[in-house]
Order: structure tokens, then sequence, then C-alpha cells
């Protein structure tokens, strides 16, 4: 699939730089080049785009400021962004707007490439007919997608051991892996896309799946080597689980 872009550099060679890699990238469709971020806003209310390679440090309105105000959905959906920057310690902030990757200068067309990529694998991943709902599904076959450092990650339900939230981020403790997987998302917003017949939120700060419960008390379960208290907000809910399983 093509997606519609711009690019957006207050540095005139930058810009026709990543102009050029636009022009010359088959899957990419060049429709505005904007040396202000304040002129590329305008122009994204005029027509909106798939995909913004941004500058970062840019007058009046910074690239930061500009992913913040896209990723609110001032103007719909929003466009995916790449940054294009001289600066590598903004990267973290890149990360926090859900830019999709972050290009530090100077870089060539390879890199450019790979980035690209990623913005075309997005795509096609939200554009993928839901095919799989009209046939049955078996329950170690259903998954979610988080977003680790700059791709979509699909984890399974069945893999699932518990996830433990951390202010604005979480990690999901994997029975496949040693390591936690870390995502930067918040465990409410986690909660509301995990089946509620297996998962349970038995702490402001854990969510535990059932099936992975190996010994529970009135205040605690135990998962492998884990335990984790029931706080007091979720007992009701949790004892109500408990006199099913008991």
């Amino acid at each position: 699939m093509t997606l519609n872009c711009i690019a957006v550099d207050d540095e005139p060679l930058a810009l026709g730089l990543i102009a050029a890699f636009i022009e010359q990238t088959p899957f990419l469709n060049l429709v505005g080049r904007y040396s202000s971020a304040v002129e590329a806003l305008q122009g994204l209310y005029k027509q909106p785009v798939d995909l913004v390679f941004l500058d970062i440090q840019m007058p009046d309105l910074s690239g930061i400021e500009l992913a913040r105000v896209l990723d609110k959905g001032v103007y719909g959906a929003g466009p995916r962004i790449i940054f294009t920057t001289a600066f590598s310690q903004y990267a973290l902030e890149g990360y926090k707007v859900d830019a999709l990757d972050y290009l530090v200068k100077p870089f060539n067309y390879i890199d450019f490439l790979k980035a690209a990529g990623k913005a075309q694998a997005y795509a096609e991943l939200l554009n993928k007919p839901a095919t799989l709902t009209v046939a049955p599904v078996a329950p170690e076959e259903e998954y979610l997608f988080l977003k680790v450092e700059y791709q979509l990650v699909r984890i399974a339900f069945s893999d699932i051991l518990y996830i433990e939230g951390l202010k604005d981020y979480v990690k999901v403790h994997l029975e496949s892996e040693t390591k936690p997987v870390l995502s930067l998302t918040s465990l409410k917003a986690l909660e509301e896309k995990l089946p509620g017949r297996r998962f349970m939120r038995i702490h402001r700060s854990f969510i535990v799946a059932l099936d992975k419960i190996s010994a529970v008390t009135r205040n605690k379960v135990q998962i492998g080597d884990t335990s984790i208290a029931v706080s007091d907000q979720y007992k009701d809910t949790f004892n109500q689980f408990l006199n099913r399983w008991v």
C-alpha cells in the first residue's frame, strides 16, 4: 500500500534530502514539504496524511510539540511520525509521543528505508482484514499487540503470567521469557484489552492471569515463585472468584 506523507524541517538542505528520499521510495507519496511545524499543522488540517517525517528543533513550534497536538487527535486519528533530528537525547521524548522511529542526522537512504518500512508494516497491520473472527480461534492463539520500543509486538494471552504497572509503563511477565516485556502504556488501558474471563486486577499495580495461579489465600495469590497481594480495593471481586474456585 502507498502512504501519503510530508516532510517537515527548517533546514533547507535537510528538507530537500528527506523529500528526495521520499520521492525515490515506491510505497511513499510526497504530498507536502514544510519549513516549520506551524505550516505543517495548517497543511494537515487541509489534507490529512499517513506519515510525517518530522524534525524536532524548530522555531515557534517544535516537532515534539506538534507530535503532541497530533497525538491528541485534533485532526482526526492523526498520522504516524518518524522523527529526523541531529540530537539523540530526544529519543525518549519521541517514544512518549508514540513515534514509529527516530532517525539521527546524518542518515543515509538505507536508514531512511528501514524506518519507512516500519511505517508500511504498521499501516498494513492496521488495514489487514479481520478474518480471524470468522473461524473458531483456540484460546492459546488469542493475542494483543503492545508497543515495545518502536515496534508492535504480539503477545499471546496464554503466555502472560501477570502484569505489573509502573507509572506510565507496564511490565508484562511471560511464561516463555525470563525478562518481562516493557511497554509505554497504563495498566488501566491494558486491562481494557484483556478478556475478563481470563484476567483479574487484584491490586492497583497488578493484573494476574487466572489460569496461572498455583495457590491462593484470602489475601494473596501465588504464580510460580511470585506472591502478589490482593489489595482492599479489589478484595470483593477477588473473593467472588475465590468462592467459585474452592
